[in-house]
Parts: structure tokens; C-alpha cells; sequence
């Protein structure tokens, strides 16, 4: 091959200058400031929350950096929150396999997110103690937040275009009757507290154990139908940022999205968490365990988050709205700066065969597997793919989809109401 012919194959040289302008913008787009605060008010001590913004995909890379920030609302006593905070993340990160890349990462993380509340839950329920908690868990990886949730504490998203968005979904048996659904289906029961002369009070529980909600992490003595699976939803932010409000529900009793949102727009984020929890006690008075954390995120050309864009009439622009996907990519693009929301991923189902998915990596000449939820390897027989049925014929697949341990198939299929029943005391 000529010389002429080798140079006309290489790629034309790029100036070192523009190369830099390239890095630096790219690092600008891709790493925006995480600016947070935090506000709190006990009435029971029971709330614990987590904040963790140095955390590393691969340790000693600041490249790979993201950060965490999460609730824990507890009740029945604060064990399970305290346990939740010290092992959910190291949970969830143990379900992410090693060498990703951050896009491999990103993906695989909604998938994780669900394994590590699961495996949380089956740890802390081997303690053998019956407290439990809500638990709302934000994972900030540059300009994409992914939030996994159980119970009624919530995180909302102020996005630079006005939108007060919700990214959770409340699993209160009140409010929730895909949940009701689901108990019931499973072998609970749904009803009021029944008082002297056959009144019923109060909201919605579950029984037995008279819970309210219908997702968790612990409640050993209430129903294995109490799951600790999450509702994933992941976002992309564009490149204008937008503010997180996550709090318990000691907030939410006492103010709405929109009515938390704009109570402290324009401030910065330390402030504006105590604002929105003195809002709260203004409402409604000190009634419940009130914390909240406001996060922001920042363009890195700004030292604080911009004033929210106002909300615009109807028009064209409500197609790219959050939660609305366009085929058009070159009007999203132009619309950037003002603050649309590109949603990435969402699901909610409480079915762990769903949520798990069949294309989770497998070592079959080896002989070995690794459950997909707690992480420990073992034989064949020790275990069942969590998609094959109770019993192996020649005909079934019985590996297909990810390999469950046998703890963490009873897990699986007490959850969904198939484990075996307990056994009836008679006196």
C-alpha cells in the first residue's frame, strides 16, 4: 500500500485546541453541580436519610463519579431504616456487574435498584425484628436521575421548563388500587380498623399487621404480600438542570407538589429545605417525623440554579413535555435550554420474574451460577431460574432468564402468594 493511499485512510488532524474546546464542553454537558440541603423535625425520631455525593462507579476515578441522596421513613420502630441506610446501596451496587461503562451502568442500574431492595429486605427480615421502613432512593449520575421507591415518601422534579413532575408512585392502600389489587390477589386482606359497634375508621391497612402501605422494606410480622419491590423511574435532565424535592411523608400530608416546589423557587437548596418543611408546619402542624432534602442540578456555568422558566399556554411545545417522547430529535435538541425532560425508563410491577427480565448474563460452562438478588454463587441444584415453574420437565427451559437461590426463590414466591402456607394452630 502507498504512502498516499495510508494518508488518505487516516482521519484528518484535529488542532489540539479544538480538541480541548470539545473536552471541556462535553465535561460541561455531562458533569453538572449537585448542589442539596437538608431540613428535619421529629415527632417520633423514626426518619433517617442518606447523602452521599462522592460516590464512585470505579473507585479512585473522579470521572466516574455520582451521588446518592435517600429517606427512610420508619415505623414500628427505627431498626429497619437504620439497617436500610447502612446496606441498600452497597446492595444495589453489588448487582451491577463490574466493568460497565457508564451507559452499560446506567442501564443496568433500574434492574439493580430492584435486586438490592430485595436482597435488604431478606436481610434484615433473617434479624428477626418487625420494624420497617419507606424508602425513596435518588442515584444523580450527571444529568440522569434515576429514583427507586417503597411507601408513601416521594421525590418530585422542579424542571427549568415549570414542570412540577412526580417521580414516584405512592404505595399507600388508599390511594393505590392496583395495590389493593395485588394484596388481596396474594393472600391478604384489605379493611378499616373496626371499632365498637361495627364502625370503620381510619385509612385503608392491610391485615395481618394493619399496615397502610403496600410496599417496604421489613415488616416481618405483616405478610410476605408487604414487597419490598421498587417503582423505577429514570430521567434525563436537559442540559438547563432542574431541582429534586425528596421528602417523607410528613411533608406530603401537609403540601402538594406544586405547593412544596414553589414555596422555595429562586432560593438556594440549604434554604430552601428548611423552607419547605417550616411551609409543612405552617399547614398542618408538627404531626408526623418531617424531613426533607432538596437537591440541585446545576449547569456548571452557573453558580446557582436559574430561575425557573414560567409555564407556557398550550401549544406545540406540551408534545415534548415531560412524560410525552417526540420521534422529532432535531425540536427536542432546540428545546433543551428550556428545561424538557426525556424519560428514559419506568416500571412499577410488583412481579420480580418482570422486573428481573430474561437477558441477565448467565456462566453455563462453568457450572456455576450467581443469583441475581443476593449475589452468591452457587450449583444448578441448589437453585431455579427465576422464569421456570415448580417442577422441571424435559420440555421446560428451566434456566431461562436469572438463576434465583433457593432463599431467594421461597422469597419470590411468598411474594406473589405461592409459598406455602402457614401453619394453623389449634388450641
Amino acid at each position: 500500500m502507498s504512502q498516499i493511499e495510508v494518508s488518505r485512510m487516516k482521519p484528518p488532524l484535529v488542532p489540539l485546541a479544538t480538541l480541548i474546546g470539545r473536552e471541556l464542553r462535553s465535561e460541561k454537558v455531562e458533569k453538572p453541580f449537585v448542589k442539596y440541603g437538608q431540613a428535619a423535625l421529629a415527632k417520633k425520631g423514626e426518619d433517617y436519610f442518606l447523602i452521599k455525593p462522592d460516590c464512585q462507579r470505579i473507585p479512585g476515578n473522579p470521572s466516574t463519579s455520582f451521588s446518592v441522596f435517600a429517606i427512610f421513613d420508619g415505623h414500628n420502630g427505627i431498626s429497619a431504616a437504620i439497617f436500610a441506610k447502612e446496606n441498600l446501596l452497597a446492595n444495589v451496587l453489588s448487582a451491577i456487574p463490574q466493568g460497565s461503562s457508564r451507559e452499560e451502568w446506567l442501564q443496568a442500574l433500574p434492574r439493580a435498584l430492584v435486586a438490592g431492595f430485595v436482597k435488604t429486605d431478606i436481610e434484615f427480615q433473617q434479624k428477626g425484628e418487625t420494624s420497617g421502613t419507606t424508602v425513596t432512593f435518588v442515584v444523580i449520575d450527571g444529568w440522569t436521575v434515576t429514583v427507586a421507591s417503597v411507601g408513601d415518601s416521594r421525590c418530585i422534579l422542579d424542571s427549568q421548563g415549570g414542570e412540577v413532575s412526580l417521580l414516584t408512585v405512592d404505595h399507600r392502600l388508599d390511594d393505590n388500587a392496583e395495590e389493593r389489587e395485588r394484596v388481596t390477589a396474594s393472600g391478604g386482606e384489605v379493611g378499616r380498623l373496626n371499632v365498637f359497634g361495627g364502625n370503620e375508621v381510619g385509612p385503608l391497612r392491610c391485615w395481618p399487621g394493619g399496615l397502610c402501605l403496600s410496599r417496604s422494606i421489613g415488616d416481618t410480622d405483616v405478610g410476605e404480600f408487604i414487597v419490598p419491590i421498587p417503582h423505577v423511574k429514570q430521567v434525563k435532565l436537559s442540559s438547563a438542570g432542574g431541582r429534586l424535592i425528596i421528602a417523607s411523608d410528613g411533608i406530603w400530608d401537609a403540601l402538594s407538589s406544586d405547593m412544596a416546589a414553589k414555596s422555595c423557587r429562586g432560593l438556594p437548596a440549604e434554604l430552601a429545605a428548611k423552607l419547605v418543611v417550616k411551609e409543612a408546619l405552617r399547614s398542618r402542624g408538627l404531626k408526623d417525623d418531617t424531613t426533607c432534602l432538596v437537591v440541585d442540578i446545576i449547569p456548571s456555568d452557573h453558580p446557582v440554579l436559574p430561575p425557573t422558566t414560567p409555564r407556557k399556554k398550550q401549544n406545540v411545545l406540551t408534545s415534548l413535555l415531560f412524560g410525552k417522547k417526540t420521534q422529532n430529535s432535531v425540536n427536542k435538541a432546540k428545546l433543551s435550554a428550556v428545561g424538557v425532560v426525556e424519560e428514559l425508563f419506568e416500571e412499577g410491577s410488583a412481579m420480580l420474574a418482570e422486573r428481573l427480565g430474561k437477558d441477565f448474563p448467565l456462566d453455563t460452562n462453568s457450572g456455576i451460577f450467581r443469583c441475581a438478588i443476593c449475589q452468591v454463587d452457587q450449583p444448578p441444584a441448589d437453585g431455579l431460574s427465576v422464569n421456570s415453574g415448580p417442577f422441571f420437565s424435559p420440555a421446560s427451559k428451566p434456566w431461562e432468564g436469572p438463576f434465583l437461590c433457593t432463599t431467594c426463590r421461597k422469597k419470590k414466591d411468598a411474594m406473589e402468594g405461592k409459598g406455602p402456607s402457614r401453619p394453623t394452630v389449634i388450641s
